[in-house]
C-alpha cells in the first residue's frame, strides 16, 4: 500500500449525505472527531437527491419527517403536510447551511471499495475518483433505497423512445402532455408517477403486478402562521416526543383494542375517521390485532375494498385494482399513499394489465407486447421498485478482517447484530439498515434515535481507549432467531404467492417483496427489519452498553491515525 496523503486521514467517514450523514457528522464533530461525508450525488439529500419522478413526495405527516432539534424545525417549516422532493431538497440545504455542514462534505465522490486494515486497525476507502482515505470509523449509511431494481424485459434495448426507472429519473423536465405512456410496477413510485401522467398524457397503460391497498394521503398547504403557533404552544415538541415511545416512529399508535371487541357500526365509524384523517391512520392507529388476527384483518380489508369500489366505476378496472379475494394480508406490504390515484385509473384514457393474468412477452421498438396485443408509447416509466436494505452495500466492495467481502459473507442471509453493524466487519456502522425497525418506521425517527446510540457508543470508545468494536457471530445469530420470531408472530409470513412465469420475464409475487427480499432473483428471502417496533429495539440497543459491551468484540489500545 502506498503513502497516503495527510489530508485523506480522518476519524470517520459517512457514507451518504441523507438523513443518517446528516445526523452523525454534527454529533461526531462534537466529540472532537475528523469527519467527512463522502457523498456520490452533486445534492444533498440521500433518496430525495435521486428520486425526481413527476409526483415523487414523502408519505409521513409534518412534522414527523424532518430532524427533531429546534435549532432546526423553529425556523424552517413545510409549506405542505406531506412535502415534495423539491422542497426536501430546499430543507437539505437548510439544514446544512444552519449547521456548517458543507466544509465536511465531498460531493461526487462514489465509494467503490473499503478494506479493513488489520495492522493500522484502520478502513482504507477507495473512491471512483481515483483517491483512498483511510479512517478508524466507518459508518455506510447507504439507505435503504439506494439500488433499483431492473427486471430482464426481452427485447428493452430495441425501444426507440424514453425508458425511464424512477429512481435515475433525469434531472430535468420530462414532457408528460400528450404521450402514449406505459408504467411497469403500481408502488409508491407508480402510484404517484400514474396519478400525474394519467390526467396529461393521451393514453397511459398501468402494467400491475399486486395491486397497492392505497389509503387516502390527504393532501393539504399548510398555513405558515398556524405553524408557528403549533411550535409556539409545543405542539411540536409533543409529537417528536410522541415518536420515541410508537412503534412506528410516528405521533400515533394503534387504539389498544381487538376489533370484534366493538360492534359493526363502531368499528365502521373508527375506520372512517381514520380514514378522513388521512395519512398511514388507517394501517398504523387502528385496531391492535389487525396485523396479527386473520380475522380482524379480513375485516380491516373489507371495508378499504368497499371504500375503494365507490371510487371506480369500470368493473373489471375494480376486480383487478380491488379484487374480492385480497392477495396477501392488508398491510403486509407497504400501503402507499394517494391523492386521487382510483379516479386517474377510472379515466377512459387510462388502461391497465394484470402481469400476472398477462406477462409481458416483450419490449420491442415501439412498445411492449402481452398475450393482448401490442401497446405503442412513446415513453416506458420503470417503478419497479428497489433492492432494498441491502443492495446499496452490494455496490461496494467491503472487505473484512478476513478480507471475505460483505456479499461473500451475507451469500445464505443477511446476519447482522442489532442492524447496526456485522460480525467480521469491526468499526463499520450503519443507520436505517437491515435487521433494524427500518421497513416498519418513520425513517427520521429511527435515524435519530440510533444516532443517539451511536453517539453515546463513540464517546465511550474514545472515554476507554476502545480500538476496535465488533459484533461476535453468536450475537448475530441470536439477532436473526430473535427477528424471525417476532416476524412469525405477525401475518407478515401468510401472504400467498403467484408465480407468473413466461420464457422471456418472471415475476414473482410475494405479499412482502423488499420487505423479506423476495423480490430480487436469487436473493435470499428472509425477514430483513425487526418487528417490534422502535422502543424495545431501542432498549435492547441501550442493554448491551448497560451490560458492558454485551455481544460485542472489544479491543483496547492507543494507536493514533
Amino acid at each position: 500500500m502506498g503513502s497516503i496523503s495527510e489530508s485523506l486521514e480522518y476519524d470517520t467517514v459517512l457514507i451518504g449525505a441523507g438523513f443518517g450523514g446528516y445526523t452523525m457528522l454534527p454529533k461526531l464533530r462534537k466529540l472532537g472527531l475528523r469527519v467527512k461525508i463522502f457523498e456520490r450525488g452533486s445534492g444533498s439529500g440521500g433518496v430525495w437527491y435521486w428520486n425526481q419522478y413527476p409526483g415523487a413526495r414523502v408519505d409521513s405527516d409534518s412534522p414527523a419527517y424532518q430532524f427533531f432539534d429546534k435549532e432546526i424545525w423553529e425556523d424552517f417549516t413545510f409549506s405542505e403536510r406531506f412535502p415534495g422532493f423539491r422542497e426536501l431538497q430546499r430543507y437539505f440545504q437548510y439544514v446544512e447551511k444552519k449547521w456548517d455542514l458543507r466544509k465536511d462534505i465531498e460531493y461526487h465522490k462514489n465509494v467503490t471499495y473499503a478494506h479493513w486494515d488489520p495492522d493500522s486497525r484502520r478502513w482504507r476507502i477507495g473512491c471512483s475518483d481515483g483517491t483512498e482515505t483511510r479512517c478508524k470509523w466507518l459508518f455506510a449509511n447507504v439507505g435503504f433505497a439506494a439500488k433499483e431494481y431492473k427486471p430482464y424485459l426481452k427485447g428493452s434495448g430495441d425501444f426507440q423512445g424514453d425508458m425511464f426507472h424512477t429512481a435515475h429519473w433525469p434531472h430535468h423536465d420530462v414532457i408528460l402532455e400528450d404521450k402514449r405512456i406505459a408504467v411497469i410496477g403500481t408502488g409508491a413510485s407508480g402510484v404517484q408517477v400514474i396519478q400525474e401522467a394519467g390526467k396529461v398524457c393521451k393514453q397511459l397503460t398501468v402494467y400491475q403486478r399486486t395491486p397497492n391497498f392505497c389509503l387516502p394521503m390527504r393532501q393539504r398547504r399548510l398555513d405558515p402562521v398556524e405553524e408557528q403557533r403549533k411550535k409556539a404552544n409545543g405542539v411540536y415538541e409533543a409529537a417528536f416526543k410522541a415518536c420515541e415511545n410508537t412503534s412506528a416512529g410516528v405521533p400515533y399508535e394503534n387504539n389498544g383494542r381487538k376489533t370484534f371487541d366493538d360492534t359493526s357500526e363502531e368499528r365502521e365509524a373508527l375506520w372512517n375517521s381514520l380514514v378522513q384523517e388521512g395519512g398511514f391512520k388507517f394501517w398504523v392507529a387502528g385496531y391492535a390485532d389487525t396485523n396479527f388476527d386473520q380475522k380482524a384483518n379480513d375485516a380491516a380489508y373489507d371495508f378499504w375494498r368497499r371504500m375503494v369500489l365507490k371510487r371506480i366505476k369500470d368493473p373489471e378496472k375494480a376486480r383487478v385494482l380491488a379484487p374480492e379475494i385480497p392477495p396477501h394480508p392488508f398491510g403486509a406490504k407497504r400501503p402507499s399513499l394517494e391523492q386521487d390515484y382510483f379516479e386517474v385509473l377510472s379515466q377512459p384514457n387510462v388502461d391497465i394489465i394484470d402481469l400476472n393474468e398477462l406477462p409481458i412477452e416483450e419490449v420491442n421498438a415501439s412498445g411492449i407486447r402481452t398475450a393482448a396485443g401490442q401497446v405503442d408509447v412513446d415513453l416506458i416509466v420503470l417503478a419497479t421498485g428497489f433492492d432494498g436494505l441491502t443492495g446499496g452495500f452490494m455496490d461496494i466492495d467491503l472487505q473484512g478482517v478476513d478480507t471475505r467481502t460483505l456479499k461473500q459473507h451475507w451469500n445464505d442471509g443477511v446476519r447482522t447484530s442489532m442492524g447496526v453493524a456485522v460480525p467480521g466487519f469491526p468499526n463499520l456502522f450503519f443507520l436505517f439498515g437491515p435487521q433494524a425497525p427500518s421497513t416498519f418506521s418513520n425513517g427520521p425517527s429511527c435515524i435519530q434515535f440510533q444516532g443517539r446510540w451511536f453517539e453515546k457508543l463513540v464517546q465511550r470508545m474514545l472515554a476507554e481507549g476502545i480500538e476496535t468494536l465488533e459484533p461476535k457471530n453468536e450475537a448475530a445469530d441470536r439477532w436473526v432467531e430473535k427477528i424471525r420470531e417476532r416476524w412469525d408472530t405477525t401475518l407478515l409470513p401468510q401472504g400467498k404467492i403467484s408465480i407468473s412465469v413466461h420464457r422471456n420475464l418472471s415475476f414473482a409475487d410475494v405479499s412482502h417483496s423488499w420487505w423479506n427480499g423476495s423480490n430480487i432473483p436469487g436473493k435470499k428471502v428472509q425477514p430483513l427489519s425487526w418487528a417490534g417496533g422502535l422502543p424495545s429495539y431501542m432498549k435492547m440497543l441501550d442493554e448491551t452498553l448497560e451490560n458492558d459491551y454485551q455481544g460485542w468484540i472489544v479491543e483496547r489500545g492507543t494507536t493514533d491515525i
